[in-house]
């Protein structure tokens, strides 16, 4: 009888191991300087320049600045605790399988129907489509290293009854 020297990795495992291989790349290093640089950057263009932009506009225009820039904020905060827990995981303070919980995930963006109002501040609405191009791309990887990276193992035959024969012995 041949002996296995390593047991094949299961789901979890396989899953783990796109994160932390992920996690030390150098598309997550430029993904993640680019992420905080537009927080950074949006941060700064709210509190000056936005801030005396918003104060020119219509009163109707005015909230559509208000609720953009709410949604402006809210969609970078996601990009950044999304990066911030694969940075966890690059600096071995998180495990990769602890990475994996359906609350570290990103969720696609609602496409909103129209614009809220055509007479926004130019500069508001580039913060707002640089922000949507890098939430899209985060969403793709992260459904590549989560989604696709489980339906890639659940499609192996073999791998799943490894993988339950694993789960009735407590491996």
């Amino acid at each position: 009888m041949t002996e296995i020297s390593a047991p094949l990795p299961n789901a979890v495992d396989a899953r783990s191991a796109t994160v932390r291989d992920f996690a030390q790349s150098e598309l997550f290093e430029r993904t993640f300087k680019e992420g905080m640089a537009l927080v950074e950057e949006t941060a700064a263009y709210l509190d000056g320049e936005g801030r005396r932009d918003s104060k020119l506009l219509s009163r109707q225009t005015a909230l559509a600045y208000a609720a953009e820039s709410m949604t402006l904020t809210t969609r970078l905060m996601q990009i950044a605790s999304w990066l911030l827990v694969q940075r966890a995981v690059r600096e071995g303070d998180m495990e990769p399988a602890a990475a994996c919980a359906p609350r570290y995930r990103l969720a696609p963006r609602p496409v909103p129907a129209t614009p809220t109002s055509l007479d926004l501040p130019i500069a508001l609405i580039e913060y707002l489509v640089r922000a949507e191009k890098l939430h899209d791309r985060i969403v793709h990887l992260d459904r590549r290293m989560f989604v696709d990276a489980a339906a890639d193992s659940a499609a192996n035959p073999v791998q799943s009854q490894l993988d339950r024969l694993a789960a009735a012995f407590g491996r």
